[in-house]
């Protein structure tokens, strides 16, 4: 089976089942950050070749089923993962973390896009801001030179895009609510910009961010494609157990 994975739950699943007996597991990593950090199992790096490519490698390696644990904005995987699997005929489950819902005391304004972000911090007049994005959405922001950016990515853009005002942060989650609390109080932000990706590794800025009285301007999650979806990995191993000739055992 192929689990499409770099996310948490993706290195669970291949952790649940690389030991299973007479199932093989490959993951496939898109190859977006330096030195990623490796599932059980056999792994793979880099795209497909769009869906048709995906289609082709279903085929190869004659997989019976695909787990989708991508990121919840990783949209084009999602798309072509839904033509790739109808194409080979091989089922398809996607699992996708809940959104992050907005809590009383928060102070969220929440874009459909970059573009978006980028207006609601000229709106508001925001001077110390984290970005808290993937090292290739920084481009967008990098004409705002009357802000400082403090930017949180797990690995250095290459190439940086020509801020004005930055500093890079090299670091990878999980984040403590007291290490946020302290990031947010020693660099003075007064906002901070990131997408909704859900779950716990990276979910405390927003409390912090509440604590103080603090902006998070909020990208939502692009749209998928209707498909069979699950929120956790145990409702993804029992979603196998009914596809797969040879179900993982409990």
């Amino acid at each position: 089976m192929i689990i499409l994975g770099g996310t948490t739950e993706g290195y669970a699943l291949a952790e649940a089942l690389a030991s299973r007996p007479g199932v093989r597991v490959i993951s496939s990593l898109a190859g977006r950050t330096d030195n990623p950090r490796l599932p059980a199992g056999e792994t793979r790096v880099g795209g497909f070749g769009g869906a048709e490519g995906l289609a082709d490698f279903l085929l190869t390696v004659q997989a019976d089923a695909v787990i989708d644990a991508t990121h919840p904005f990783a949209a084009a995987m999602g798309w072509n993962a839904h033509v790739g699997c109808a194409a080979a005929a091989v089922p398809l489950l996607r699992i996708e973390r809940p959104a992050w819902q907005p809590q009383p005391g928060d102070q969220w304004f929440e874009a459909d896009d970059w573009e978006g972000a980028r207006a609601r911090l000229l709106a508001r007049g925001a001077r110390r801001v984290l970005l808290a994005l993937g090292r290739q959405e920084l481009a967008p922001f990098a004409g705002l030179d009357d802000i400082h950016f403090l930017i949180r990515a797990v690995s250095a853009p290459d190439p940086m895009p020509p801020f004005a005002d930055a500093e890079l942060l090299l670091a990878r989650g999980p984040f403590g609510l007291e290490d946020e609390r302290a990031l947010l109080a020693e660099h003075r932000i007064d906002t901070i910009v990131c997408k909704n990706s859900g779950g716990t590794a990276t979910a405390a800025k927003l409390t912090a961010a509440r604590e103080r009285g603090i902006e998070v301007v909020m990208r939502r999650r692009p749209p998928r494609p209707q498909r069979p979806t699950v929120a956790r990995v145990d409702e993804a191993l029992a979603w196998l157990e009914r596809k797969l000739d040879h179900p993982p055992e409990h």
